[in-house]
């Protein structure tokens, strides 16, 4: 039976791990369960909560939300004085005006795209520009930035924030601290940075992110969420002392959290869940058209884990026909009337052929 994210949040509350690893596809709620973890952390009722300082915060996060707090304006009547604006909150007051952190906000943003794309503030931290600084060639300036950018760098002002956090923490004597605002601090929730990284970029992510958090000797807790199996890869690899989760939505809108012990982690092969997801929309005869997709990426993940050139190499005979005139048309369509249609029950058929065809013939193991 599955919980509510409240109940999944008490869950992670209640475990005593330095830090809990999750996986889980977008739309499992991710998200949603930093908001329930940060409620039972720090109710919104309780009178020591400062909810404008960072004085008596008890957990910070990354997420959806964080992002939330930069927004463009566009100069829409001239398109020419473009700028990135910060609403007004505690941890870029913190991090930018109280620590004077904006040039390493501006290395780690540069590490994590372009060293001639470079931010700059104004004189009280409100907005952000950009240009393209390319030696001896004229500055490109006021430019503005894709999402992927963007987000990366609300990351590095995340990141920046965090890594004061992590030194202020790790003197054990709260008297000997630069500041007395992060004492109450007891968790940290990042759900998803990797956001449009490509794999280079996302990996130094994974292992900057990983070296801070071991450098950590504080007693601070990390719940990080990801959809991405790179960068879940290299937090598994990189971090002791964790416990590792796999997140899933169940049809009757409730949430299962299990746990993924020992070596199901090592090369974090999610096409277990995959299997599962296809399995019981075939028995259920729920079958839907994203189901070829999934079914697409579990030959694909089979055939590079037993060597195979091509996925397609996996398939019945007829391959061509298969390939052609199912998988890859249906996996990649752009007709919206297709993408919803109800598949017909000879493509539903033709799932089931096909997912048997693959757990039969190559190797997967079968419960007796």
């Amino acid at each position: 039976m599955g919980k509510s994210l409240n109940q999944i949040a008490q869950q992670l509350k209640d475990n005593d791990k330095k830090v809990q690893l999750i996986y889980a596809f977008n739309g499992n709620g991710k998200t949603r369960l930093s908001r329930e973890l940060k409620l039972l952390v720090a109710p919104k009722d309780n009178i020591e909560t400062d909810e404008t300082g960072l004085a008596s915060k008890k957990i910070i996060y990354y997420n959806a939300f964080t992002e939330d707090l930069f927004y463009w304006d566009n100069d829409l009547e001239n398109d020419v004085d473009l700028k990135l604006k910060i609403h007004p909150n505690s941890f870029t007051e913190w991090v930018l005006k109280e620590q004077g952190q904006d040039q390493n906000v501006i290395s780690h943003f540069q590490n994590y795209t372009d060293r001639t794309l470079t931010p700059k503030f104004n004189s009280d931290f409100s907005e952000v520009t950009f240009s393209y600084e390319r030696g001896n060639e004229e500055p490109s300036s006021n430019i503005k930035i894709s999402k992927g950018e963007e987000s990366s760098f609300v990351w590095s002002v995340f990141y920046s924030l965090l890594k004061q956090v992590i030194d202020v923490l790790n003197i054990a004597e709260p008297s000997e601290r630069e500041t007395d605002k992060l004492n109450y601090l007891e968790y940290v929730f990042i759900d998803d940075p990797v956001t449009s990284l490509d794999d280079n970029h996302l990996i130094q992510l994974a292992v900057d992110l990983s070296h801070l958090i071991k450098k950590s000797d504080s007693g601070l807790k990390f719940v990080i969420t990801t959809h991405n199996p790179i960068f879940y890869n290299v937090l598994y690899n990189e971090i002791n002392k964790k416990t590792c989760y796999m997140l899933d939505r169940q049809e009757d809108g409730t949430f299962k959290l299990e746990e993924k012990p020992g070596d199901s982690n090592k090369s974090f092969s999610y096409h277990l869940h995959l299997k599962k997801t296809i399995e019981e929309a075939i028995e259920t005869n729920q079958v839907q058209k994203y189901h070829f997709t999934l079914l697409r990426n579990l030959y694909e993940k089979t055939a590079s884990f037993l060597g195979f050139p091509y996925w397609s190499d996996l398939l019945p005979d007829n391959k061509q026909t298969y390939y052609n005139r199912i998988i890859q048309f249906t996996s990649h369509s752009t007709l919206a009337n297709e993408s919803a249609a109800e598949p017909s029950p000879q493509e539903k058929q033709t799932v089931r052929l096909l997912f048997d065809h693959l757990i039969n013939n190559y190797s997967f193991w079968k419960e007796a």
